[in-house]
C-alpha cells in the first residue's frame, strides 16, 4: 500500500538544508543533527515561507525547526504519551471509543512538528505506511465491529497518499454499511495547500459516508492566502471543515494570538473543535504549558470571541484513558448552610468579567 506521491519539492529535511536556507544559525548545525538522527525534520516551502528568520522567537519556527531542548527528557514523557498501542487490536487501527476507531494508515508527514505526540512513530526510518496485508486486516476488523460509526484517517498524514489510493480508500469504507462519518486529520492546506487539487478534493467525496476533515493549525500566520484558498477549495466542494491545534508556549499561549487562530479558522469556514494540552512526548517539555494557563486563556476566550470561535480545551489522559474537557469551570454549588432559617440553595456562577452571580436569583 505504500502509494505515497513524493513530489515535495524543495523540502527542508536535513539541518545542513536549514542552514543553507537561513533559518538556524551554523553553529547550531552538530547539536542539530543529534536531534535529527532521532526525530525527522520536514520543512516545506510553504512553511519555510511563513517563518521570520531574523526573529529568534519566531512562533512558526518553534514548531517545525529543531532544536536542542528535544534532547532533554523529562519524568513522565513517553514515546506511546496518549496510549494508542493499548488499544490496537490489529496494525493501524486504535479502538479507544466504542463508536470510533482511528486508522493510521501512513507514517509520514508533509511537516513534522517538533510537538508531535506520535515522533517516535513517523519519519525516516519507520514503515512508511501499512501493508496490503496489513489494510486488509484492519478492514476486516472495521467490518466485523457494527458499533464502528465513524472511521478517523490519521497517521502521519493520509493526504499524502495519492488521490487514486485516496479514492480508493474512500471507497472502501464507505462500502461498509455502519461507517456513517469518514474524518481525515491533516496538516497539508497549511503545510503544502497546492496539494489540495481539484483531484484530491473529488477523491475524498464518496457516496456512502460523509467526509469531515479535522485542520491542524497553532498559529493564525499558519491561515496563508494559500492555506485559505485549499481550505475553501474543500469547503466548496461540501466537505465540512473542523480545527485541531495544540496549545503551545511561545506560539499561542496568549489571549491575543489565540482569538485571533480562531477567528481566523471561523473566517475560513473551519469550525474551531480541539485546542489539546501538550502531550507528554519526549523532548517536549519546553513547549507544553500548564494545564492553569490554559485555563485562563479559555477564560479570557469566553465572552470576548463570538461563540463560534470557542473550541474544547481538552487533554487526552496518559495511558490511554481517552480525551478529558479540562476547562474553567464557571458553575458551582455552595455547600447548604443555614441562613435565616432556612439552607441556602442553587448555584454560584462566573460570568466572562469574573463577577460573581447566584441561579436562580435571590429574592
Amino acid at each position: 500500500m505504500s502509494r505515497i506521491d513524493p513530489k515535495l519539492a524543495a523540502t527542508l529535511r536535513q539541518p545542513r538544508e536549514l542552514v543553507d536556507a537561513g533559518l538556524v544559525p551554523v553553529d547550531a548545525l552538530a547539536e542539530l543533527e543529534q536531534v535529527a538522527a532521532r526525530y525527522a525534520v520536514a520543512v516545506t516551502p510553504a512553511v519555510a515561507a511563513l517563518i521570520d528568520p531574523d526573529d529568534p522567537n519566531d512562533p512558526i519556527a518553534r514548531q517545525f525547526i529543531p532544536t536542542a531542548a528535544e534532547l532533554v527528557e523529562q519524568a513522565g514523557e513517553s514515546a506511546d504519551p496518549i496510549g494508542d498501542d493499548a488499544h490496537s487490536p490489529v496494525a493501524g487501527i486504535v479502538h479507544r471509543y466504542p463508536d470510533r476507531v482511528l486508522f493510521k494508515l501512513v507514517h509520514v508527514c508533509a511537516v513534522y512538528c517538533r510537538f508531535c505526540f506520535r515522533r517516535e512513530m513517523v519519519g525516516p526510518g519507520k514503515a512508511s505506511a501499512l501493508s496490503d496485508d496489513a489494510y486488509r486486516a484492519a478492514l476486516d476488523y472495521i467490518r466485523g465491529h457494527q458499533e464502528i460509526w465513524e472511521v478517523i484517517l490519521t497517521g502521519g498524514d493520509p493526504l499524502m497518499l495519492s488521490p487514486r489510493r485516496l479514492a480508493e480508500i474512500m471507497a472502501d469504507l464507505a462500502a461498509i454499511e455502519h461507517v456513517k462519518i469518514i474524518r481525515i486529520h491533516t496538516r497539508v492546506p497549511v503545510a503544502d495547500p497546492d496539494r489540495i487539487s481539484p483531484d484530491l478534493v473529488a477523491a475524498l467525496r464518496v457516496e456512502g459516508a460523509t467526509t469531515w476533515i479535522a485542520v491542524h493549525a497553532n498559529h493564525p500566520r499558519e491561515l496563508s492566502g494559500g492555506a485559505r484558498a485549499a481550505c475553501a477549495r474543500l469547503s466548496d466542494a461540501g466537505i465540512p471543515l473542523v480545527s485541531q491545534s495544540v496549545l503551545l508556549r511561545g506560539v499561542n499561549d496568549d489571549a491575543k494570538t489565540l482569538a485571533a487562530l480562531m477567528r481566523a479558522f471561523v473566517e475560513c469556514r473551519i469550525k474551531p473543535y480541539y485546542l489539546h494540552h501538550g502531550d507528554l512526548a519526549p523532548g517536549t517539555a519546553h513547549l507544553r504549558t500548564t494545564i492553569e494557563a490554559g485555563q485562563e486563556l479559555m477564560r479570557a476566550l469566553r465572552g470576548r470571541v463570538s461563540g463560534l470561535c470557542q473550541p474544547d480545551y481538552v487533554l487526552d489522559i496518559p495511558g490511554g484513558h481517552g480525551k478529558a474537557p479540562i476547562g474553567p469551570s464557571y458553575l458551582s454549588q455552595p455547600a447548604s448552610r443555614e441562613r435565616d432559617g432556612s439552607a441556602e440553595r442553587g448555584y454560584r456562577i462566573v460570568d466572562y468579567c469574573g463577577d460573581v452571580h447566584r441561579y436562580p436569583p435571590q429574592p
